[in-house]
């Protein structure tokens, strides 16, 4: 570590603090202590610890009060708080998850475990410190770069596969950091990209296009820089005011997107801004119907829907492709083929193991 960590342990039991503290150093941390919930919450907004180990009961203020005050402020959102609780202490647990608690630890506390989870919150914190710093200037970068590779595209037919393949790489870097900030990986982006080529090549279309939805398609969330943290990596349900503002991605994106000669980021554009439109109008942002939406966007909306039944997320576990194709063929709860284009709905239920086998070609790593 080229700076020493800091971690602030509150704790009202002096005992305790100091057998934290002595564990905490040995693992090479920096440590910063309270003795309840009010000192906790003025040194965390002095002094940024990198992470908060906090007890549950404690005087003047508990662990679930002083949590509540530091993740309703933006200054300390950010910082991952692990509550230490009884081993039997469900209640404990459910109420320090709707404080904004990021992880538990039970009494007494074993030092494999604390430190496992010790390194796991301080990587997500440095993460999420490179996204907060990133997300500030990525749209400017967007801009910046799009220029050049706007220049680049005009000798494209000229150009060698090792300059192609540059270019799409610095696509996929640009919008790989909004899609961690959803939980999403560079794999996931790889596999619409694919998706996308093939369906478009099944529904008949000419190989330009399929090559063009091929490049364009990892764009189609690149608005989601523009959309608080709090919101998009909320882990419970959105109230409807934070639902209408995640919308805006699509709108944001747009934006970011608008002006461009290169005909890649101009389907790009049509991509991040339609592909939430629904086949009977029921989507977002401009209720589009039918064939209004432009076709890019059809197939994105499939294609998306997908991958993300597909793939895990903390809200949700994995799906197999007899699922997934289950659900866009023949709806579930949230829904309903009516949501998709006839013609290509069909097309994918016809090819729908081109996109199993693409799946597995390209599935995350553990």
């Amino acid at each position: 570590m080229s700076e020493q960590q800091k971690i602030l342990l509150v704790d009202d039991e002096e005992t305790n603090l100091n057998l934290l503290k002595l564990l905490c150093r040995k693992m090479g941390y920096d440590c910063l202590t309270a003795l309840n919930g009010r000192q906790a919450v003025d040194l965390a907004l002095s002094r940024k610890p990198d992470l908060i180990m906090m007890d549950v009961i404690m005087p003047q203020m508990d662990g679930f009060e002083a949590t509540r005050v530091l993740k309703s402020d933006p200054a300390t959102s950010h910082i991952p708080i692990i509550m230490v609780t009884a081993a039997s202490s469900r209640e404990d647990k459910l109420k320090g998850i709707a404080c904004g608690a990021n992880d538990f630890i039970t009494k007494p506390v074993d030092m494999q475990e604390l430190s496992l989870r010790i390194k796991n919150n301080l990587n997500i914190k440095e993460y999420h410190d490179f996204l907060k710093n990133y997300s500030l200037t990525l749209e400017q970068q967007v801009k910046e770069r799009t220029v050049k590779l706007e220049n680049a595209l005009l000798e494209r037919d000229q150009a060698s596969e090792k300059i192609k393949a540059g270019y799409i790489d610095t696509i996929f870097r640009l919008t790989l950091a909004a899609e961690y900030k959803d939980g999403n990986t560079g794999n996931h982006i790889r596999r619409t990209s694919h998706y996308a080529k093939a369906l478009a090549l099944e529904l008949g279309l000419d190989n330009d296009f399929a090559e063009t939805m091929y490049y364009a398609m990892p764009m189609h969330d690149i608005g989601k820089v523009g959309i608080p943290d709090a919101i998009l990596l909320k882990p419970g349900p959105l109230t409807s005011e934070e639902w209408e503002v995640m919308k805006e991605h699509t709108t944001i994106g747009s934006r970011i997107l608008t002006g461009s000669q290169s005909e890649i980021l101009d389907l790009a554009r049509q991509i991040a801004l339609t592909h939430h439109e629904r086949w009977d109008g029921s989507g977002y942002p401009q209720n589009l119907a039918g064939e209004r939406i432009p076709l890019a966007g059809r197939i994105a909306s499939v294609v998306d829907q997908y991958d993300a039944i597909r793939s895990r997320r903390t809200y949700k576990p994995e799906m197999d492709h007899q699922q997934a194709l289950s659900i866009l063929t023949d709806g579930d709860d949230r829904s309903h083929p009516g949501h998709f284009d006839p013609g290509i709905i069909e097309v994918f239920r016809k090819r729908h193991q081109t996109f199993e086998e693409i799946y597995k070609t390209h599935a995350e790593r553990n």
